[in-house]
């Protein structure tokens, strides 16, 4: 019960992250590049006082990691940039369709071989994502598309790479405060067009230190106990999440394709973690 309840918290983390950027972004309240370094540097703040208050300072320096560091700012930049353009819905549908793909690729590769419920509940998840994007759903920008379907491969490396972690919120504490410099390098080197606006720090605080420290060390500390397949497909829900998020917090149309979706991805999820 803690695991499935520590898992519910980190994907609906995921899912807060995509209504947040959304919500900065849309309404004019701050840039990509200044979203993006402030939510990488306000996270490593929280991680850095979990980790001192833990005790744990030196741990975390050692599990410090310049692959996972990169991966993660492949992740960060991407989501930031990809929504200029793209809806709440359809980026976190990217986004998490091609951590799917990512993931699923590196457990095979990896040597593990991925039961039939799993396969099936992979297939239902990714009919559900399907229905959303079909023909009848306006087509994203081709550069947004392009710049999250980059952060997917880079969360899913991430992802990937977590599950090997010994110490989980130490090594997320250490990945973090690698990746903030150069998160300000890009924000100097690609200036925003946007001003930054109080609020828009604020949504960017709420996104680094809340859903992105604290979601993101809840997440690798719960990865060591599933397959990369399961955690692939877990994921899958937060585009759900996040869609419904979008319904509350947006007032964007509750439609039935919605719905059937829902649907396909929950029933999926479920398939995929059955022994």
């Amino acid at each position: 019960m803690r695991l499935t309840l520590l898992i519910i918290v980190a994907l609906i983390a995921f899912a807060a992250n995509s209504i947040l950027v959304r919500v900065a972004l849309a309404e004019g309240l701050i840039g990509p590049g200044a979203f993006g370094a402030i939510r990488l540097l306000s996270g490593a703040i929280m991680l850095f006082l979990i980790v001192l208050m833990q005790g744990q300072v030196r741990v975390a320096v050692a599990r410090a990691n310049a692959a996972s560091a990169a991966t993660l700012l492949v992740y960060v930049v991407g989501f930031s940039y990809a929504y200029v353009t793209l809806e709440t819905g359809t980026g976190a549908l990217i986004l998490f369709g091609g951590v799917q793909v990512t993931m699923f690729c590196g457990a095979l590769l990896g040597g593990e071989r991925p039961a039939l419920t799993r396969w099936i509940g992979a297939g239902l998840g990714l009919l559900g994502l399907a229905v959303l994007f079909g023909p009848t759903v306006e087509q994203p920008d081709i550069g947004g598309a392009s710049l999250m379907a980059i952060a997917a491969i880079g969360w899913g490396l991430y992802s990937l790479r977590g599950r090997k972690a010994e110490a989980p919120t130490q090594a997320t504490a250490a990945n973090f405060v690698l990746a903030t410099p150069f998160a300000l390098l890009v924000w100097w080197i690609l200036p925003d067009e946007t001003g930054v606006t109080s609020t828009g720090v604020m949504l960017a605080l709420a996104s680094g230190a809340v859903a992105s420290g604290i979601g993101y060390a809840i997440w690798y500390s719960v990865l060591p106990y599933l397959k990369p397949t399961q955690a692939a497909v877990l994921q899958l829900s937060v585009p759900i999440i996040a869609l419904s998020g979008g319904v509350v917090f947006l007032r964007e149309p509750l439609t039935w394709t919605f719905m059937l979706a829902a649907t396909l991805i929950i029933a999926g999820v479920i398939v995929a973690l059955r022994r």
